[in-house]
């Protein structure tokens, strides 16, 4: 790839959403390129993502053997993107959930920090369509990841999100065991703690209108578990500016 920065789409059952989802972040710019990773969908994601890779050299795809998580699948698709130059990664989710239209808010606000979080929870961040027991769990949750490790961030178990080359390397993906929400949770909490600068941007979170939430009850649970550890093991400041922070460059 030649491009400077790569969105990274997971895909399980997203046929009738992705090639929208591809566009949208496209029409962005030619600077900006998309690695979709499907692990096997069965719904004919995959196929759809090579037609796409077919037709446009800014498309990539990275076909996994199987369903194995989210975390996973961007651990993966991180270290393509590192192996190739890439000096951004996005993270972004392929139901439309995310507008691709606000990518460039993100990549604007990364000018000044390590990591963007697209957030619900900051002035002017939205969520819409959502039942009103999604909203308290998501909002209970980011709640009890600040109450417990200290994070200053609103939305810490958000997926639309944009990425330093640095960071990324400094944090050593092959560590990063979590799954599901956790793993944007260990992500964000490692950032922080090794004194990188995280900035968030609102953005308006649109419920998915077609195929099904990934959302399961071990999911919440490796999530209520493994902040539960971070919290009693780990510490509640960062350090000081880690040296390859853009903060510190700045200074």
């Amino acid at each position: 790839m030649d491009a400077r920065t790569l969105v990274v789409i997971p895909t399980y059952n997203e046929l009738a959403t992705l090639d929208r989802a591809v566009k949208g972040v496209l029409a962005t710019g030619d600077e900006v390129e998309v690695l979709i990773v499907d692990d096997a969908s069965p719904d004919g994601t995959g196929e759809l993502a090579d037609r796409l890779a077919a037709a446009d050299p800014q498309v990539h795809v990275l076909h996994r053997p199987a369903k194995s998580g989210i975390g996973s699948a961007y651990r993966d698709g991180f270290a393509w993107g590192l192996g190739r130059g890439a000096q951004i990664i996005c993270e972004m989710d392929a139901d439309l959930s995310h507008d691709p239209s606000d990518l460039p808010r993100l990549l604007h606000a990364l000018r000044g920090a390590d990591l963007v979080i697209g957030s619900r929870y900051v002035h002017s961040g939205r969520v819409v369509d959502w039942p009103a027991w999604r909203r308290g769990l998501s909002r209970c949750g980011n709640a009890y990841v600040r109450g417990m490790t200290g994070i200053p961030v609103k939305d810490a178990t958000a997926g639309f999100r944009a990425y330093r080359r640095a960071l990324l390397q400094a944090l050593d993906l092959s560590t990063i065991a979590s799954e599901g929400y956790s793993f944007q949770l260990e992500m964000a909490l490692r950032a922080w703690r090794l004194g990188f600068r995280i900035v968030e941007v609102p953005i308006t979170f649109t419920e998915r209108r077609e195929g099904a939430s990934k959302i399961s009850r071990a999911i919440v649970a490796e999530a209520l578990w493994r902040v539960l550890l971070w919290g009693l093991t780990g510490p509640r400041t960062p350090r000081p500016t880690h040296p390859r922070s853009i903060a510190f460059e700045q200074v």
